[in-house]
């Protein structure tokens, strides 16, 4: 069997991170068993998708280095809905239904006002030819609904939530289609995992009422049923599941400097019993992914560790990997010295301009007169070789200073800042007659004078 799995979003709207968590479970896995990813349109709405929303899920997924092997749309699939439709429809299994509404709601309020379950009482069977003819002289058109066998309990054994059952007899015959033509999620979800050959339905515990009903479709359809894993939903830091998430996409995570394979290796950790680590490709994400190890709890995504992380990722790259994010002139040695300083790569731009200047530094007169000595001195040296080392050194004998008396002023007059990348490092990158400058500057005077 090859390993075949789907992301199924609806292009009604950007993906958020729940989204990307259930479009990453499944590059992973596919990945992991050397199979095929693929990215299917739920575009039945024609009132809400749009070709916008659908290219943009296309391009975040490309960004975050998940795209699938194969797209296809569910509105280009019209032709096998129907045929799939009229057979279950000549065998029975899908039948239609007349009442509104309003009917339904009304329906529902008295069984729950009698302390049973809402579920529909299939008035809609005991019709006949004339009854059905005179409904729609009315002008009531029937909407079409699949008949659940209550004599077959619902069961199946789901990788995440272990053994799982279900009464047909509680729930109501699903609506497949509305009115006026337009199909509902349900059966052309099977319809497409059947003829796609999806091995694997990887998704939010959301959707766990949606497979009991499901797998009757997949038995009416004569078809394997896939495998199932139904994932806990994510959580915010304080606990309950937020808003907030769902409306957090790529667009504000890279808004916020967050890497794609920070994303990754976040989403594809938290929940689970494996530590959330730095990590410099998806390789071991992807080797270490198993459903037997996401937890039952909702996943918690703390934005903030969400950023502790990216900044230990940015740690990790080379400069190959951010050259094309990198101000004019910041080659390979001037990143390392800068990159462990950063949160994010968008940050190296700032500490850039303080290599290249102009900085303003506040100088108190105590530390005039060192700084100008300090200026000479970076006249005088050797800038070959660590000239920080030299010049501290040569400093530290000459006035008796040390630690941070000798270090501070230096630091603030060569950067302006209190804190940054080692000075060992950064001093060779503001070289020789820009480090005099700002010296003799921070001394009240100009170099040379």
């Amino acid at each position: 069997m090859t390993v075949t799995t789907r992301f199924a979003p609806s292009p009604t709207g950007r993906i958020h991170v729940g989204n990307i968590r259930a479009a990453l479970q499944n590059w992973l896995w596919a990945r992991r068993n050397g199979g095929r990813f693929l990215l299917r349109l739920d575009d039945t709405d024609a009132e809400r998708s749009t070709a916008a929303f659908a290219q943009g899920i296309g391009d975040d997924l490309a960004w975050l280095g998940l795209a699938p092997d194969e797209a296809v749309r569910q509105s280009d699939r019209g032709a096998l809905y129907e045929a799939r439709f009229a057979g279950l429809r000549d065998a029975g299994r899908v039948y239609p239904a007349y009442e509104t509404a309003q009917e339904l709601d009304l329906k529902r309020k008295i069984l729950l006002g009698r302390g049973l379950p809402p579920v529909y009482d299939r008035a809609a069977l005991t019709l006949d030819d004339a009854a059905r003819a005179a409904l729609e002289a009315e002008g009531r058109a029937p909407h079409w609904r699949f008949r659940l066998d209550h004599d077959v309990p619902i069961a199946w054994h789901d990788l995440i939530r272990g053994d799982q059952k279900l009464d047909p007899a509680l729930m109501s015959d699903p609506v497949v289609r509305r009115a006026d033509g337009s199909w509902l999620y349900m059966l052309p979800s099977v319809i497409d995992d059947i003829d796609m050959g999806i091995s694997h339905v990887v998704r939010g515990e959301d959707h766990v009422a949606n497979t009991a009903l499901q797998l009757q479709m997949f038995a009416a359809l004569g078809a394997a049923v896939p495998h199932f894993a139904h994932a806990p939903l994510l959580a915010g830091a304080e606990g309950k599941l937020s808003k907030r998430l769902g409306a957090l996409g790529v667009d504000e995570l890279r808004e916020a400097g967050i890497e794609p394979i920070a994303i990754l290796a976040f989403l594809a950790r938290i929940g689970t019993s494996d530590p959330i680590e730095p990590v410099a490709g998806p390789e071991p994400l992807i080797a270490g992914f198993d459903f037997a190890r996401i937890g039952r709890a909702p996943a918690r995504f703390d934005m903030d560790e969400l950023a502790a992380l990216n900044a230990r990722i940015v740690h990790l790259l080379d400069h190959r990997a951010v050259a094309d994010r990198l101000p004019p002139g910041m080659d390979a040695a001037a990143w390392a010295a800068i990159r462990p300083n950063l949160t994010t790569v968008a940050e190296a731009a700032d500490w850039w301009s303080v290599v290249e200047g102009p900085v303003a530094a506040q100088t108190p007169e105590e530390d005039r007169e060192f700084l100008g000595g300090a200026a000479q001195a970076a006249a005088e040296l050797d800038w070959a070789d660590n000239p920080w080392l030299a010049l501290t050194g040569l400093l530290k004998a000459q006035t008796g200073r040390k630690g941070k008396p000798l270090f501070l002023p230096l630091r603030r007059a060569l950067t302006g800042r209190d804190h940054g990348p080692e000075m060992a490092a950064l001093l060779p990158l503001i070289g020789r007659d820009r480090a005099i400058e700002r010296l003799a500057a921070a001394a009240g005077w100009r170099a040379g004078a």
